[in-house]
């Protein structure tokens, strides 16, 4: 699905945008979905699998895609959602899907991760005894 560099392009990415902040971000893709599953339900349900819940103040946010579906969904936890803009969500899912449209799947999420980054950033700085909650790879299945 990805290549070495790609991989290690996007966790950079995550990286840098955790560096600012106290909320964590995390990637998952995958393969194959079941084709009638609504992307955020699926999104919802790898949030929960990858205990994004469980963080301190409630500020994981999830990209979630769907290569042969061609699906993508955002999942931000209650933390997050309580502070963001009304149209945040929907903003960065339009700059995300300019990148895909191109069949660019890395500068979309990359694109999505910035942006998550910065409201994450604002909303939940990094303090100093801020900890990495999650790992910042990709997960895929």
């Amino acid at each position: 699905m990805l290549t070495e560099d790609q991989t290690q392009e996007i966790i950079q990415h995550i990286k840098e945008a955790e560096k600012q902040t106290s909320g964590e971000i995390r990637v998952h893709i995958e393969e194959k979905t079941q084709a009638d599953l609504d992307p955020l339900e699926r999104a919802q349900q790898i949030f929960m699998k990858l205990n994004m819940h469980q963080t301190a103040q409630r500020n994981g946010v999830l990209f979630y895609v769907a290569i042969e579906a061609r699906k993508f969904a955002i999942c931000g936890d209650k933390g997050i959602n309580e502070v963001v803009p009304a149209e945040f969500w929907n903003s960065t899912r339009d700059a995300m899907r300019e990148h895909f449209r191109q069949n660019d799947l890395v500068q979309g999420l990359c694109t999505g991760i910035e942006m998550a980054g910065v409201q994450l950033k604002t909303y939940f700085p990094r303090q100093s005894d801020d900890q990495n909650e999650l790992p910042d790879e990709i997960s895929f299945s």
